[in-house]
């Protein structure tokens, strides 16, 4: 049985260990709260409280849970740990918050010294900007975010190390039975362009192509993944507040600004993959 380590047990992390486990994984999975042990160890995953910091020392190991014993005899690992940065993490040199790629350089030496084989470092599309153009993988980065600049460098970090195989996986804007973005902007006035298009995907799909990748053995790739949907913002989100009952929302039209399209051609060609929900 093929054991997979997942730091980042959280709003996708959980329910993708869930489903590799009922596809015949074993699984470890992190969690930074306490609370959150017993839940991972009820559904069946072997749980560590994981706090990952800028410097990890040796003293400091035992109170992050031990990345060690986290990555041990496990093949695969699966980086699902978004760049939550902070006013207080900013860099006072350069005003700039360096954590989540410090937090990285912190992680990959103990990738190095593990067993782990292979890694998924799930990204964001935040990665290619806002330029008005229908975005492949080999479309140029352009991050117009902090977040979407330190993923970046995380990336690089991850897919220049030779000492692992490393597969980026740029999601879209992620959506789920209890997450939706039209219970944000639902009521609100004045929303800003109109006409770009969204890139969502459902969490169904994140999961599904996640395994895609793992049984296909499909290493040192960088997918984007978005579902093959993209009616306007204000198409979208006027009917989905209709479908849902809720306040419509109004969006200014007289500043046209459009946003990019991401394509998911490489997952549905190279993966195979059949989105399932495909019009969200």
């Amino acid at each position: 049985m093929t054991q997979i380590s997942i730091l980042g047990c959280g709003w996708l992390g959980l329910p993708l260990a869930k489903a590799l486990l009922k596809n015949e994984f074993s699984v470890k999975g992190s969690t930074t709260s306490i609370e959150k042990l017993s839940v991972l160890k009820n559904s069946g995953i072997e749980p560590f409280l994981i706090v990952l910091t800028p410097t990890l020392s040796k003293g400091e190991e035992a109170r992050t849970g031990n990345l060690t014993a986290f990555l041990e005899n496990s093949k695969v690992l699966i980086i699902d740990v978004p760049p939550k940065l902070r006013s207080s993490e900013k860099d006072p040199s350069t005003k700039l918050r360096k954590t989540f790629v410090e937090k990285i350089e912190t992680l990959i030496p103990f990738i190095e010294k593990s067993s782990i084989e292979k890694v998924i470092f799930i990204s964001s599309t935040s990665v290619y900007g806002e330029d008005n153009l229908v975005v492949t993988e080999e479309t140029d980065l352009n991050p117009d975010t902090e977040s979407g600049k330190q993923l970046v460098q995380a990336e690089q970090l991850l897919q220049n190390n030779p000492k692992f195989k490393t597969t980026i996986l740029r999601f879209g804007g992620l959506i789920g039975e209890d997450r939706h973005p039209i219970h944000f902007l639902a009521g609100r006035k004045n929303l800003d362009n109109p006409n770009a298009p969204i890139n969502l995907i459902h969490q169904k799909d994140c999961i599904g192509i996640i395994i895609k990748i793992i049984e296909l053995d499909c290493w040192n790739e960088t997918f984007n993944a978005a579902a093959p949907f993209h009616p306007s913002r204000k198409e979208y989100y006027t009917q989905k507040a209709i479908d849902l009952n809720l306040d419509l929302p109004e969006f200014n039209l007289e500043i046209a600004v459009f946003g990019k399209t991401i394509s998911s051609s490489k997952v549905e060609n190279i993966l195979g993959y059949t989105f399932a929900k495909p019009k969200l």
